[in-house]
């Protein structure tokens, strides 16, 4: 039983292939999420944190597998509250083709994964983002035909979505740059497991400049995440000399495109100027949510060509 929980969960063949199903018309993908007397299959989309992209994508992405999305809130299930992640695993196995789950704590996917005896996708953990790193490796690849020898740049807080990016970036042959403030950077156990995983490479500063000079693709995320409020006025101190401007994206490479996998703070970690001008593909990136994860949704049940 193959599961999406982190990208390390693909290898690198596997990440290619993934991306070519996500580029391909849907109807070439067939009906995976179909019985075989055409009844729509349920998915389980169980979101404990709300969602804009993440729900839209996944839902139309089902429908277009040929199953039917059971949107379901954290509180209807209450992971350890209600029941306990395994029962409710093994129950959702026999209602479902498919669990995806959207959690504050990644061991929650774990143990489902754990249980179930059907796919399960990781819909967003605080450890990991690995639908959004397939969506940011597709933008990119559109771009540039490919990652590899490519340079990105990331700047802000290495959260979920850092850590997904770093993984997909360094599996297909870039070269990753980190630049985080001190206290919210990687650890050198991270960049060092990063760096094993593939023919890329990764390293970390405190400085946005160097992170960003010559960069192919230039990355950021919101300086407060869901959960993080209570943070927040600390947060917009510490991290006010990391905002995206004109002035940064002007030392990167000429043809530079900026990426945030959204939702945007627009004077925050981003300047206006950046993110509504020619170098930005946030929209681009937003509908490659949709592709990505039917790319991969389909792979996981057993489409392969």
């Amino acid at each position: 039983m193959k599961h999406l929980l982190n990208i390390t969960d693909l290898t690198v063949d596997e990440i290619k292939l993934v991306l070519e199903l996500s580029h391909r018309d849907p109807a070439s993908l067939g009906r995976p999420l179909a019985g075989s007397d055409g009844t729509p299959k349920g998915a389980a989309l169980i979101f404990e944190k709300p969602s804009n992209r993440t729900r839209h994508s996944m839902e139309i992405a089902v429908v277009q597998l040929g199953g039917h999305p059971i949107y379901t809130r954290g509180e209807e299930v209450g992971f350890d509250s209600r029941e306990p992640v395994e029962d409710i695993a093994r129950i959702m196995s026999g209602y479902h083709g498919l669990i995806a789950a959207r959690v504050f704590k990644h061991d929650v996917v774990k143990r489902l994964a754990e249980a179930s005896s059907i796919p399960v996708v990781n819909m967003l953990s605080d450890e990991s983002h690995p639908l959004q790193g397939l969506a940011d490796a597709l933008t990119m690849v559109q771009e540039f035909g490919s990652l590899d020898g490519k340079t990105v740049a990331y700047v802000g807080d290495y959260n979920n979505v850092a850590r997904s990016l770093g993984e997909v970036c360094v599996m297909l042959g870039a070269h990753y740059r980190l630049a985080c403030p001190s206290g919210y950077e990687a650890t050198d156990a991270e960049l060092s497991r990063i760096a094993a995983l593939g023919n890329g490479s990764i390293n970390q500063s405190n400085d946005p400049k160097l992170a960003v000079v010559g960069a192919h693709a230039v990355h950021t995320d919101t300086w407060v995440s869901m959960g993080q409020e209570a943070e927040k006025t600390e947060r917009l101190q510490i991290f006010g000399s990391y905002a995206v401007t004109t002035d940064l994206m002007s030392k990167a490479d000429a043809k530079a495109i900026f990426m945030h996998c959204l939702p945007a703070y627009r004077g925050y970690e981003v300047a206006a100027d950046v993110i509504d001008g020619s170098a930005s593909r946030v929209i681009q990136q937003g509908h490659n949510r949709l592709h990505a994860s039917r790319g991969v949704l389909a792979y996981l049940l057993g489409v392969t060509k």
